[in-house]
């Protein structure tokens, strides 16, 4: 038995663990520093109306209230038990509560599925409790949760109330110290926390119920996510298609870009289609925001937050403008913006116009745009330099990269622009940049910004990657193709040879060079007859996935003679490199013109689903990983898009002369193997490598293909 075979029972109502109306500690303790003592402090801090049950056969009364010795004196239907105790008396104790109908349970013991067979045998018990009393277990092996609107802490960490009058976070992390780690950050910049989860093991509850259950949250705007394990991924998807419709933004932090990939049996794309690389692509595509860190993290979600008050609806797709106070800060703007992709487009011309008109003659008009030090002395600058670009409909975002330095310059830059944002009442984000951090900022000029919408960043870099974050998300297009998926009759399971992996590959319209499958020497000749020659011989065989590593590749007969030759060379290379290998045959194909080499392939994760990944083949692909996952449902012009941003995208087009590639072939050719992902499951890989691009017009054509199929 491993963690990943663990079966967790589908999750019943969450309200009577979130929204308990009744609590009892089990483990209950006066004890300062104990898990039960905290509990007990946590909910009288937060005013908790709800009954308080306290368990301890030892101890009738504790922190001046009377204490029950046992779970069989609970009254029955309990909504929640929070289990302050040992892990050995954990399984007992889950049983009694549900023989008390007890309506949850929060486990905090370790020791469960991380510690070994006998740790995943007493997980699988839990879950087999809840699954039949209909019991939310939150954890093994969690800090517990926090309920901030309705002030239920259910958990031993320190924890404040918090007053929730606006929009907030809802927070879920299967890790409770990066739970708590983050929950601290969003306090520190002023947000709101709805729902704080920490789901440790997930025996009978996990991440997807949580994000599921703060969807239909009221109060919560955006969900903060730090995943190592997603044990539900489709479900996990379909939930953020549902959050990106409702207008809840969704970011995850998710450990793993180091793990060495899943080995492939068969295909190059196997290999490089690592587990976070599908995993990032078919999040993002379902409208996750996905950070690399924690610092990332909380930025993204304060800008995401606090951009929602706007009437745009938040960060949008276009431009950002910049109002800077140095030259060098501009030069150095540009470099970062170009690296993140974040756009910095020039100005409507009426945009310029207003501009040199409310500035100094001195002051050149551009994107970013230098105010230098003139508003020390004419503070109504920022104002006059902000109107035309919240009107002009090419920016949908600002960034003010201002320097700090002491209280008193702060006091001279902060209070007109405070002055300019509250007179202007943007319709689009704002965002504070400081650009010298660690500056003496007085507390209340950022309170100020914020109350106002302006997300307050101590540094420029910080301010440009979230907002390069937003950004990009705001501008992913979530339409899919209308082309109905193909599902096709599959040879035997395992590695499917070349000749019968065209064969199903050849009717959806993948285009292969002529020829044909022979098993003799004559009906070889007759393909070569039928297609002219020169031709190829291809060894095949489904023990043979890899031919020319076997020397089963001879290439350019040109006549029957040649031929001849060429079969015998082809069954003597593979019997002297790869003996006991029968071959059931070879294809003869037309030898075509030469083209640029690409690859394209795709894998059908079992957890995640289909990615298709396309580059350009050999050295560019292999060594220097110039590929890309594509979701199997782009339509036409996406397909068409994500090809040019290849790092050598820049090839498809006219590049010294050569003439440009038919990027439209390549991309039929995509959408073909994503027709067929999409409606034939058990395909497990597709290798086409190489295809080759001729010129516009000219067509595409795949000239070998593998397959990997289940059963």
């Amino acid at each position: 038995m491993t963690l990943e075979t663990l079966a967790r029972p589908a999750v019943r109502s969450l309200d009577r663990l979130l929204r308990a109306r009744s609590v009892a500690i089990v483990g209950a303790s006066e004890k300062p520093g104990a898990l039960g003592n905290a509990v007990l402090r946590n909910l009288e801090r937060h005013g908790y109306a709800g009954a308080i049950h306290l368990i301890n056969p030892k101890r009738p009364v504790i922190a001046g209230r009377q204490a029950l010795g046992g779970i069989a004196e609970l009254p029955e239907g309990v909504d929640a038990a929070v289990l302050a105790i040992p892990g050995a008396a954990v399984l007992d104790t889950v049983r009694q509560l549900a023989a008390r109908g007890v309506g949850a349970a929060v486990i905090f013991s370790a020791g469960f599925a991380e510690g070994g067979e006998e740790g995943l045998a007493a997980q699988a018990e839990v879950a087999r409790i809840a699954a039949k009393h209909g019991m939310v277990i939150e954890g093994p092996n969690c800090l517990g949760m926090t309920n901030y609107v309705e002030g239920i802490p259910l958990t031993f960490v320190e924890t404040p109330p918090l007053v929730i009058d606006r929009p907030g976070v809802g927070i879920v992390s299967q890790s409770g110290a990066m739970a708590v780690v983050l929950g601290t950050t969003l306090m520190a910049k002023g947000l709101g926390i709805t729902i704080s989860v920490s789901t440790g093991n997930e025996a009978a509850s996990g991440v997807e119920d949580y994000v599921d259950y703060l969807l239909d949250e009221p109060n919560t705007a955006a969900i903060g996510m730090i995943v190592e394990q997603f044990r539900k991924p489709r479900r996990f998807l379909a939930l953020a298609e549902k959050a990106r419709a409702a207008g809840k933004r969704i970011v995850l932090l998710h450990p793993g870009t180091s793990s060495a990939a899943r080995e492939s049996a068969a295909t190059h794309t196997g290999a490089m289609a690592g587990d976070w690389q599908v995993m990032k692509t078919l999040v993002e595509r379902a409208g996750v925001i996905l950070v690399e860190g924690l610092e990332e993290l909380g930025d993204v979600l304060d800008l995401a937050i606090r951009s929602g008050h706007v009437t745009t609806g938040g960060i949008g797709a276009g431009g950002t403008a910049v109002l800077t106070e140095s030259g060098a800060f501009k030069a150095l703007t540009l470099d970062l913006c170009e690296k993140l992709g974040l756009a910095l487009p020039l100005m409507e011309a009426e945009t310029r116009a207003a501009l040199k008109a409310a500035v100094p003659d001195f002051i050149p008009v551009s994107n970013p745009m230098d105010l230098t030090a003139q508003s020390l002395v004419d503070p109504d600058l920022y104002r006059r330099a902000l109107m035309p670009l919240l009107a002009d409909t090419t920016i949908a975002s600002i960034v003010l990269g201002i320097i700090q330095t002491d209280a008193h310059t702060c006091r001279l830059k902060f209070e007109p622009i405070i002055a300019a944002i509250r007179a202007l009442t943007p319709a689009k984000p704002v965002i504070f940049a400081g650009l010298d951090d660690g500056a003496p900022v007085q507390p209340e000029y950022v309170a100020a910004l914020r109350d106002l919408g302006v997300t307050y960043f101590p540094s420029p870099d910080r301010a440009f990657r979230a907002l390069a974050r937003l950004t990009a998300a705001a501008a992913r297009d979530p339409a899919a193709t209308t082309d109905a998926p193909v599902t096709a009759t599959l040879p035997h399971g395992g590695v499917i040879p070349e000749y019968r992996a065209k064969a199903v590959l050849a009717p959806i319209g993948i285009p292969f060079p002529m020829g044909g499958f022979a098993a003799t020497i004559d009906e070889a000749k007759a393909v070569a007859a039928s297609v002219g020659y020169p031709v190829v011989l291809k060894a095949q065989a489904q023990a043979l996935s890899h031919k020319s590593d076997a020397g089963g590749v001879i290439l350019n007969l040109g006549d029957e003679a040649a031929l001849a030759e060429g079969w015998a060379r082809l069954f003597a290379n593979v019997a002297r490199h790869a003996p006991g290998v029968l071959l059931d045959g070879a294809l003869v194909e037309a030898m075509g013109a030469r083209g640029t080499e690409l690859i394209v392939g795709a894998r059908n994760d079992p957890e995640w689903g289909p990615v298709i990944l396309v580059g350009f083949g050999g050295v560019q692909a292999e060594v220097l990983q110039d590929v890309r996952l594509l979701p199997p449902d782009l339509t036409h012009d996406a397909i068409v898009a994500e090809l040019r941003k290849l790092k050598s995208g820049v090839l498809l087009d006219r590049w010294r002369g050569a003439p440009a590639l038919d990027v439209d072939a390549v991309a039929d050719i995509i959408a073909g193997v994503g027709r067929l992902l999409r409606g034939t499951p058990a395909i497990r890989e597709i290798d086409l490598n190489p295809v080759v691009a001729y010129p516009k017009g000219q067509g595409a054509v795949a000239l070998d293909a593998l397959m990997l199929v289940e059963g």
